[in-house]
């Protein structure tokens, strides 16, 4: 089975494969560090289509405060990405923080990834992308 789309309460995350991630060839995308300031992105975030955040490890998670200021403080419209040492325990927090795409490891099954947002039927916290979500039932 090739990458996919996976949903839970409104969020989509593009699953995709490392071929699949190479092959998408996107003129306008950038690859920011994982120690760069994202703010510096500002002047010229309308033109960039993609930005791909690197993981090194999986337990540096400064990726997702970087997801989570272009989304939010600079309105970053376009493909947020995670790339490096992604983790399928990891992608409902990838995708509720803003990335709209995740880069498997090489041997994950993206039917396996697509099933973690099958485990939590709903949440109490706001999210980077939806902000006028209800928070109770």
């Amino acid at each position: 089975m090739e990458g996919g789309f996976a949903v839970t309460k409104g969020i989509h995350l593009r699953i995709l494969t490392t071929s699949e991630h190479l092959a998408d060839d996107v003129t306008s995308a950038v690859q920011l560090a994982n120690d760069a300031d994202p703010t510096t992105l500002a002047d010229r975030i309308g033109k960039i289509a993609r930005v791909d955040l690197h993981f090194p490890h999986f337990t540096d998670g400064r990726a997702y405060s970087q997801a989570y200021l272009l989304r939010r403080r600079l309105g970053f419209k376009g493909d947020l990405r995670a790339t490096g040492d992604v983790l399928i325990d990891q992608l409902v927090q990838i995708a509720r923080t803003g990335f709209s795409s995740a880069v498997l490891k090489e041997g994950v099954d993206p039917a396996d990834a697509e099933r973690q947002f099958e485990r939590f039927p709903g949440y109490y916290q706001a999210n980077a992308v939806e902000t006028s979500e209800k928070l109770h039932r």
